[in-house]
This record gives structure tokens, sequence and C-alpha cells, in this order.
């Protein structure tokens, strides 16, 4: 049963999540011909103040990004 897990940041429109989730589920079944009721795929949205890099978190990015 292979199992897909992505992170990102949240923000993302429903239909993009689900646009995601169905491209990763066919990748794996072209890939490695698993069949498709045992794909699993999971993503997490992870808040923007809880996701940091170079001791910045993206919410503190996108408030510098802003003029603030």
């Amino acid at each position: 049963m292979p199992l897909v897990e992505v992170s990102l940041s949240e923000g993302r429109d429903p239909a993009a999540i689900r646009a995601l989730i169905h491209e990763l589920h066919a990748a794996v079944e072209r890939a490695i011909g698993s069949p498709a009721q045992s794909i699993r795929v999971i993503v997490r949205e992870v808040p923007r103040t809880h996701w940091a890099a170079g001791d910045q978190t993206l919410a503190e990015r996108d408030q510098l990004a802003q003029g603030g």
C-alpha cells in the first residue's frame, strides 16, 4: 500500500489541493503499477506561522514582502 505524504504551507485553494492529490495518485499508479484503491495520499497544510527557513517564518516573510 503506497503512502504519499505532502506538507504545504496553508492557503491554497481546495481545488488546487484536490488537483495535487489526483496528480500524485496518477503518478504512483503509473510509476509502480499499484492498484488505485491501495494508494493513499495525505496532504498536510501547515500554518505559515509554523513553517520557517533561515530563522524566519513564512508569515514573517509575507509581512516583509508587503512592506511591513
